[in-house]
């Protein structure tokens, strides 16, 4: 006879050797067959039923069937039972089920139908009868098919609940899990340019679905930027980045954490089985008539895997420059700039300041049929009609300098590089400007004036930077007031000397106050007094003067003075403005910039 698999699971029954006999003598097994096994017993152990699984000579199933039939009960497949009745499972606990290996099928006329693995278990079937006070009728599956049903019905009731207790925390509804349509590349593809197709509706699928289609929706609706699902010794934390900052959110059982990875895993078209290393992937979603995508970052934590999603809402693309938020001064510097022939513009900030917004906002108010704009980046996070972008992947060799080589053979007008890394993308880059080209990208630095040390540091001789650099942009998100809940209040006039800001920039002091805002908290901004932010942009203005600087290896200080000399407004002016106006507050203006004291 073959060699049989052994099972997934083994049995919990005892076979007896009398029913070994028994088999013998109904031609399951022949003699030599159970001395066989009985001899693998003495010498090893374990069950006699195991032992005959696993050496082939029957299957589970057989000695189930020939186990039922010996006892005189049924044997049934619980994977033929769909759904069991919420109040029938909740007869027996779950932990109950699991340390006895037993499952309740039905009740019906006053009798608990419950698949059990050892049916000579006669105490516990006696204790389930007093405990639920109903007849119970036993019926015999294999353990395997016991911890499956388990776990697939036990498991949704659970989530069930879950889902429950998030719709009421969050002031959700089941609606908002059921609206979230998540589109596959296949059907993306499939649409062929003709709209988004729907690939499954959340109403239908299991409530770890809906759990996760609702913590999405939730962010959405919050205009949460980025989403973290943190894994730690006895929870799992949900966080949103709002505004800026990070909020906890309800977030389902500490049981739950691999279903919800392993779901959001799927959606992004990730590796489940590998947990080892970082993985990035993307999400498309489409709620009510608008298009999400979500860019999905995965990382090995002590405790499990760390999800972070990124938000990217399409519909924010086309922001009118104008509409920034740039200061008067800023804006004259920065139109100026879009306008010139060629030379390169840099966009600095640290990540999550809106460096994306400002670079898709500039090329789009540049994108005209009469001019070639192709892009670098990693990852294009909106696509453009009419701009060519690349996105970079390093596996096949292809990285911001080899696309920025083969940039240079295709006639473009307009060059973005998502970002300068290192030498030899910004070698390309500078070359680029001085050879007739118009060139954008972002570097990590704190203000602008530090983008000429960061330039320098990085190997770039100064000529090259004072006859290719055009205007460096830092920039930083602060929070907006909410409007409907904003009060104004009156500050001495002294207290905001102490804060560095200067006389003249408070014109509307009088009588030794001077009037600024806050907000209260309310329901529109979650009791924050805060709903949506503003840029603050610091504009250099690469002059003749600086560029004789640059070339002279003047200091970083140095430069910044004869800057400010020239009319830029620092960060931290830009905030005042912004305070004093009252569209934000003290704090934010305290969080987000730093003192131009020394």
């Amino acid at each position: 006879m073959a060699e049989a698999q052994p099972p997934s699971h083994t049995l919990s029954l005892s076979l007896p050797k009398r029913l070994g006999e028994l088999m013998v003598q109904a031609g399951v097994l022949t003699e030599a067959q159970l001395n066989e096994a009985l001899q693998l017993q003495r010498q090893k152990g374990g069950k006699l039923g195991t032992i005959l699984i696993q050496g082939g000579q029957l299957t589970e199933e057989q000695l189930i069937r020939f186990l039922a039939e010996q006892c005189g009960i049924n044997f049934i497949h619980l994977h033929s039972v769909e759904r069991v009745d919420p109040e029938v499972l909740a007869k027996v606990p779950e932990n109950l089920a699991r340390q006895h290996l037993m499952f309740p099928v039905e009740v019906k006329e006053g009798a608990l139908t419950i698949a059990v693995a050892d049916p000579l278990n006669v105490l516990v079937l006696d204790d389930l009868k007093m405990m639920t006070g109903l007849d119970v009728r036993a019926v015999l599956a294999s353990e395997g098919d016991i911890l499956e049903a388990i776990e697939k019905h036990y498991s949704r009731q659970s989530a069930e609940g879950a889902l429950d207790e998030i719709v009421k925390a969050t002031g959700s509804t089941a609606a908002d899990a059921k609206g979230v349509e998540h589109v596959t590349q296949e059907q993306e593809a499939a649409a062929s340019g003709e709209g988004i197709l729907t690939l499954e509706r959340s109403g239908e699928d299991a409530p770890v679905i809906q759990i996760v289609n609702l913590i999405i929706s939730s962010a959405i609706k919050a205009k949460a930027s980025d989403i973290h699902i943190e894994p730690f010794p006895k929870e799992v934390k949900i966080r949103f980045r709002i505004d800026g900052v990070m909020h906890e959110q309800p977030a389902p059982p500490k049981r739950f954490q691999n279903a919800l990875i392993s779901r959001l895993k799927i959606m992004s078209n990730l590796d489940i089985a590998e947990k080892r290393i970082p993985q990035d992937g993307r999400i498309k979603l489409k709620i009510g008539e608008k298009e999400y995508a979500l860019r999905v970052s995965t990382v090995p934590v002590v405790h499990g895997e760390k999800i972070v999603m990124r938000v990217l809402d399409s519909s924010g693309l086309q922001v009118n420059v104008q509409k920034l938020g740039f200061e008067p001064e800023a804006m004259a510097i920065f139109n100026r700039a879009l306008k010139a022939p060629y030379g390169i513009n840099l966009i600095t900030g640290p990540t999550g300041s809106g460096k994306s917004t400002t670079l898709y906002s500039a090329l789009s108010s540049l994108n005209e049929p009469g001019v070639n704009i192709m892009t670098v980046e990693d990852p294009v996070e909106y696509q453009l009609l009419g701009i060519n972008q690349v996105h970079v992947n390093a596996e096949i060799g292809l990285t911001f300098p080899s696309a920025l080589r083969a940039f240079l053979r295709q006639d473009p007008d307009i060059i973005m590089v998502g970002e300068i890394r290192d030498l030899e993308t910004i070698s390309i880059a500078i070359n680029a400007a001085l050879t007739g080209h118009l060139v954008f990208s972002t570097l990590h630095t704190n203000d602008a004036p530090g983008a000429i040390t960061r330039m320098g540091m990085m190997g770039i001789e100064p000529f090259l930077m004072s006859s290719s650099l055009l205007m460096v942009v830092a920039q930083r998100l602060v929070r907006s007031i909410c409007p409907k809940c904003k009060e104004h209040y009156e500050v001495d006039f002294d207290w905001l000397l102490k804060l560095g800001i200067s006389k003249n920039m408070v014109q509307q002091a009088e009588g030794g106050k001077a009037v600024l805002a806050r907000g209260v908290g309310c329901d529109n901004c979650a009791g924050t007094g805060y709903r949506g932010r503003a840029g603050l942009y610091e504009v250099l203005d690469v002059t003749d003067p600086i560029r004789a600087m640059i070339l002279e290896r003047a200091s970083i200080a140095s430069i910044k003075e004869q800057a400010r000399k020239q009319g830029m407004l620092t960060l931290r002016m830009c905030a005042v403005r912004k305070l004093l106006s009252g569209a934000t507050t003290v704090e934010e203006m305290i969080r987000v910039t730093a003192s131009d004291a020394g």
